[in-house]
C-alpha cells in the first residue's frame, strides 16, 4: 500500500472522519483534544489515539501551548481532506466523478452485469445516498455503495451462493444494524457475507456505537448508513431486522428474524455497551446456525 493509499484508509475511519471535519469547520482552524472529546461524546485518551494516528500520517499538525497542545490541519492536506471529507474548502465544488466510478465498476462486473446496469445503478446509488445527507467521502461511498447493490444484483442470478448472506436492518443504520454487523464480521471472517440498511439512514454512524465496537477490538472498517434496498434483501439468506417496523419487503426463500433490542441512540456509553453484549451473543448464536460446527463419527480421525 502506497502513503496516498494509506492516508485514505486513515481518513476512512468514521471517528477520524468526524474529527477532520470539526478540525476543518473550526473558525481558528485549531482544536484541542478535551474540545473534540466533547463534542464527540468520546474519552480523550480514545481521541489522543486517532490524533496520533492522524499525526503520523502527516494529516494534522500539534503545537504546544504550556501543559496542553492545539491540533490543526496540516496545510498540505486541507485541500485533500476537504475533497475526501466534503467540507467547505477555498476551491469550488466539484460532483462526484460518477462515470470514472461506473468505468471501474464495469471492468469489476465484465461478462455479469452490462455496463448499462452498472450505470444505471450508480447514478441510482448516488441519488439514494444524497437522500440521507450524505457529505462525507461521497464518491468513495457511491461507489461502494453501488458496488454492494452489484454484488447483490448478480449473486441473486446464481443458483448456489458461495457463503450465506445475513442482512441487518434498523431504522438509521447507524446502531444496532452496525454493531451486528461488525461483530459478525469479526467472528465469521470471509464465511459469512455481511451487509447493513436503514429505513431511514442518517449521515454517519455514531460515535458512541464507533467506540464500543472499538472497545472489544471491532473497527467499522469504513462502514458508513446506506438505505434499504430491493436487492439487498433479495440477495440476503437470513434479514436480521431491529425495530424498522414494516419497512422491510418479504420475499419467500429468505429466513427472517425480528431482534427487539433497546435504540442506543442518545443513550450513555454505559448502557450501548449493555446492547452491544446483547448483540454479541444473539450474533453468536445465528453464526453457530449458519456455520454449525463439524461433527466427528467414532473412529473417524480429527486429522483426516
Amino acid at each position: 500500500m502506497d502513503a496516498a493509499e494509506r492516508t485514505v484508509t486513515v481518513l476512512a475511519d468514521p471517528t477520524r472522519a468526524r474529527i477532520l471535519a470539526l478540525l476543518a469547520r473550526s473558525p481558528s482552524g485549531r482544536v484541542r483534544v478535551g474540545e473534540l472529546a466533547d463534542e464527540l461524546g468520546l474519552r480523550q485518551p480514545t481521541v489522543s489515539h486517532h490524533m496520533r494516528t492522524l499525526r503520523e500520517e502527516g494529516v494534522v499538525e500539534r503545537h504546544p501551548d504550556g501543559r496542553r497542545a492545539w491540533y490543526s490541519l496540516a496545510p498540505d492536506q486541507a485541500e485533500r481532506v476537504a475533497a475526501l471529507l466534503g467540507v467547505p474548502s477555498a476551491e469550488p465544488e466539484r460532483d462526484p466523478d460518477l462515470e470514472r466510478v461506473v468505468r471501474d465498476l464495469a471492468v469489476r462486473f465484465r461478462g455479469v452485469l452490462s455496463v448499462e446496469t452498472v450505470r444505471e445503478n450508480v447514478r441510482a446509488a448516488a441519488a439514494l445516498l444524497a437522500e440521507g445527507g450524505t457529505t462525507a467521502l461521497v464518491t468513495s461511498r457511491v461507489a461502494s455503495f453501488a458496488t454492494a447493490r452489484l454484488d447483490a444484483l448478480s449473486r441473486a442470478s446464481r443458483p448456489t451462493p458461495e457463503v450465506p448472506e445475513v442482512l441487518f436492518v434498523c431504522v438509521e443504520n447507524a446502531g444496532r444494524s452496525q454493531l451486528a454487523a461488525g461483530i459478525l464480521r469479526q467472528l465469521a471472517g470471509d464465511r459469512v457475507r455481511v451487509r447493513t440498511a436503514g429505513s431511514a439512514p442518517r449521515g454517519e454512524v455514531r460515535a458512541h456505537i464507533v467506540t464500543a465496537l472499538d472497545e472489544i477490538g471491532v473497527s467499522l472498517a469504513g462502514e458508513f448508513p446506506k438505505p434499504l434496498t430491493d436487492e439487498a434483501v433479495r440477495a440476503a439468506d437470513v434479514v436480521v431486522t431491529m425495530g424498522c417496523g414494516d419497512a422491510c419487503p418479504v420475499y419467500p426463500g429468505r429466513r427472517y428474524l425480528d431482534w427487539e433490542l433497546d435504540d442506543p441512540a442518545g443513550l450513555p456509553l454505559a448502557e450501548v455497551r449493555g446492547i452491544r453484549d446483547d448483540i454479541a451473543e444473539r450474533v453468536q448464536a445465528l453464526l453457530d446456525e449458519l456455520l454449525p460446527a463439524p461433527t466427528f463419527t467414532e473412529g473417524s480421525s480429527r486429522n483426516a
